[in-house]
């Protein structure tokens, strides 16, 4: 991650991913994302609310430059829901149009297009996650911890597979998608010793040969509708111990559903619709006690 906490203007566009939100701000000298004022700002009933925050370098740099914040205030590799939804607000501003463009988030170079406008504020919208993996230590598995199994002290054994997506993922495969598993089964692995930098978990059921059903505990931000990465790490999961066929993978989750193509080579592309849903901006005021 970059170090330093950088500033950001007084404008936003909010929009989402199945329910999956987050706030576009631009490079600024308004204020300074500290964990605090991130806290503030994505706070649902004190700020504007967000699963998290995208901040963009202004145009016409280009590749645009993005860093992302949980609502916890962290800072995090990258989010597809979160890219998806900066490309509808640079759509929204003809800063793009139908073709391919790219940014720089969590030191790569990541390839998005916005395939279509749909009805209203809606746009249908893929990225080019690049290739995933399966190696453990790639997903922040601890050497110690490779090889050895997880065991929650009431479900036993868990049948996981990390995978990193450009950000670790834990996805457990089980039948049990309910809030109560997810409750009990998200915070355990998210603080768990054995993923020392933290992780996402994904409660993740096969329902046939091109579709998966699964339940999100995001890192920072806690039980989620939809998640981008989410979506891609149990497609590629799925995908890697044979339960579902390579290629375009449907993802259901709460919020709605993603498709995630998975080659064999696991090179990996997101796409689904993002809801743009308002643009404004933080008052004096308020930017002045953050």
């Amino acid at each position: 991650m970059n170090p330093g906490r950088p500033r950001a203007g007084a404008g936003f566009f909010k929009g989402h991913g199945l329910g999956n939100d987050y706030l576009v701000f631009a490079f600024g000298d308004g204020w300074a994302l500290s964990p605090e004022a991130v806290r503030a700002v994505c706070d649902r009933w004190r700020g504007v609310g967000a699963d998290g925050i995208v901040l963009h370098s202004p145009p016409p740099e280009r590749p645009w430059r993005l860093r992302m914040f949980n609502p916890d205030g962290s800072e995090f590799e990258r989010s597809g829901n979160g890219l998806r939804v900066f490309a509808a607000w640079a759509a929204s501003r003809d800063w793009v149009g139908d073709g391919p463009f790219a940014v720089e988030v969590g030191g790569d170079r990541v390839h998005m297009r916005v395939e279509e406008r749909l009805a209203g504020s809606v746009y249908d919208v893929s990225v080019e996650m690049g290739r995933a993996s399966l190696h453990p230590a790639d997903a922040g598995l601890a050497p110690a911890w490779q090889g050895r199994p997880l065991t929650h002290p009431a479900e036993g054994v868990l049948d996981c597979t990390p995978v990193s997506v450009g950000n670790p993922h834990c996805v457990v495969f089980t039948d049990d998608l309910s809030d109560a598993a997810l409750s009990r089964l998200g915070p355990f692995l998210t603080a768990h010793e054995a993923f020392p930098a933290g992780v996402n978990v994904q409660l993740a059921r096969p329902v046939s040969r091109g579709c998966v059903e699964i339940a999100i505990w995001e890192r920072g931000v806690g039980r989620t509708q939809a998640s981008g990465t989410s979506s891609c790490a149990a497609a590629v999961a799925a995908a890697g111990r044979g339960v579902v066929d390579y290629g375009e993978v449907e993802v259901r989750m709460e919020g709605g559903t993603l498709q995630v193509d998975v080659s064999r080579g696991l090179e990996v592309i997101l796409r689904g619709p993002v809801q743009g849903v308002a643009r404004g901006r933080l008052s004096e005021g308020f930017m002045e006690a953050l």
